[in-house]
């Protein structure tokens, strides 16, 4: 039943994607992009891994969404306008990342990687009993990781201010 429901989810996450990026309206799209962090919140979930998934509606469901909407009122997109890419070209560029990013995805996912983690002696379940799921997660991520965190979130500032000077109508 659970691996059913996964499945289901994943399925309609994969489709909520695809219609985020083939939508015209920009505010559809942003629509279709919160459905679809839903359905993943929803698998992790499933995953037992409510921390995730509760972080995953909250930062990208919620506060990530709402930036974006931000930016679409800020920047006025109410007409699509001609398409970036021109001719076949573009649209062949466009399918040779798409089939790229499929195959690595593939490679990922034939890689063993809770064979690495045993091998490394890395046990989660352990960890997470011991410290539990928040430890587990906000260790490596306050300290190991703590300057690339920092500096996603001066990007995120950069691109709020850049949004906002973009926006800005000359009299």
């Amino acid at each position: 039943m659970t691996l059913a429901l996964f499945w289901t989810f994943g399925g309609v996450a994969i489709v909520s994607a695809v219609l985020c990026i083939t939508r015209r309206s920009a505010v559809a799209s942003a629509l279709w992009l919160v459905n679809t962090f839903f359905f993943i919140a929803a698998m992790f979930l499933l995953l037992e891994a409510q921390f995730v998934a509760i972080l995953q509606i909250i930062v990208y469901a919620g506060a990530i969404m709402v930036l974006f909407l931000f930016v679409i009122m800020l920047l006025n997109l109410g007409h699509a306008g001609p398409s970036d890419m021109k001719g076949t070209g573009g649209k062949v560029v466009a399918g040779l990342l798409f089939l790229g990013l499929l195959v690595e995805l593939w490679a990922l996912r034939t890689a063993s990687i809770s064979a690495e983690l045993r091998a490394t002696g890395v046990d989660l379940a352990r960890m997470t009993e011991e410290r539990g799921a928040v430890g587990v997660i906000a260790g490596p991520l306050f300290r190991t990781y703590l300057v690339p965190f920092e500096i996603t979130s001066v990007l995120l500032l950069a691109a709020v201010a850049g949004a906002v000077i973009l926006a800005k109508r000359k009299i």
